[in-house]
């Protein structure tokens, strides 16, 4: 496909049409949140903002794979005094137009410093949605396993008879667990909050996000060689981190000078992210990590 490993300029409603359909693997991206960066991108106003959304969408749902998966990083804005629902309101759009809303992600800002607000404390969460076009879809979940933590230490050294067995949950969730499943095991899976720092480094951009949130969505729901599209590229992370783990990229970014800044990142972007081996994650899943339950 000629777009692969592009960076096209202009507005992705547009783009997007000459872009085959079922060919994208990936969609991760940022766009503008409501009434922000007017500075950059002019703003949308909160009442306006679906319906600015989903004409875009119905292209992403166009050309991701069945297979593939839509990441869509967003933060609802606080209007008159209150948040406003048009995030909610777009979930409940895209559902219609034909999407899954498969999870929801929780982005952790780990370095988020104090303020004072007259009604609300500061920010230090963001919206990750996943959407998909069906209910089967690939998804690579040893690829983000994490370190059991220290609590294995002490917690599996004394085992009674119920932690060796599925002790079903006292609130008759339907949930249970086995405790005897953690012994010996170096790695389990990670929770859908993600603790990352904001981006210290703006990368000449008004709304870069660090490189380890596209890494980490990359990791879960790709392989080398599948294609990763950023509809609002911005500075263009997305992209340099998929160049960097030998992923296929797609950008596309309405102004021009952001296109220039991410292709003149891209140029000098070669040293592979460092990532788990995947000797290390086959020991582990092979030592009894394939379930956490």
């Amino acid at each position: 496909m000629k777009y692969i490993n592009k960076i096209l300029q202009g507005d992705c409603l547009a783009i997007l049409q000459d872009i085959p359909e079922n060919s994208v693997d990936l969609i991760f991206t940022s766009p503008p949140y409501a009434d922000q960066r007017n500075n950059t991108y002019g703003g949308i106003r909160p009442e306006k903002y679906v319906d600015w959304f989903l004409p875009r969408s119905a292209h992403f749902l166009r050309v991701l794979k069945p297979t593939g998966t839509f990441v869509l990083n967003i933060k609802e804005r606080v209007v008159s005094g209150e948040r406003h629902t048009y995030v909610l309101e777009l979930i409940l759009g895209m559902r219609e137009q034909g999407w899954l809303w498969t999870e929801e992600f929780i982005w952790h800002k780990k370095n988020s410093y104090p303020g004072k607000w007259p009604n609300r404390f500061r920010d230090s969460w963001e919206r990750l949605l996943q959407f998909n076009k069906e209910r089967q879809f690939s998804m690579y979940q040893e690829a983000v396993m994490v370190p059991v933590g220290d609590w294995a230490q002490t917690r599996l050294n004394n085992l009674s008879d119920t932690d060796k067995v599925r002790d079903e949950s006292k609130v008759g969730s339907g949930f249970g667990k086995n405790i005897s499943n953690w012994l010996n095991r170096k790695l389990v899976y990670p929770t859908n909050v993600i603790h990352m720092a904001t981006e210290c480094s703006n990368k000449g951009h008004s709304a870069a996000f660090p490189e380890e949130l596209p890494e980490w969505f990359i990791k879960l729901f790709t392989k080398e060689g599948d294609l990763v599209l950023d509809p609002f590229l911005g500075s263009g992370t997305t992209a340099i981190v998929a160049k960097k783990m030998k992923r296929n990229y797609l950008g596309i970014e309405i102004l021009p000078e952001y296109c220039k800044l991410a292709e003149s990142y891209l140029e000098t972007t070669q040293t592979p992210l460092f990532s788990i081996a995947e000797d290390e994650v086959k020991e582990a899943y092979e030592d009894g990590s394939d379930t956490d339950e």
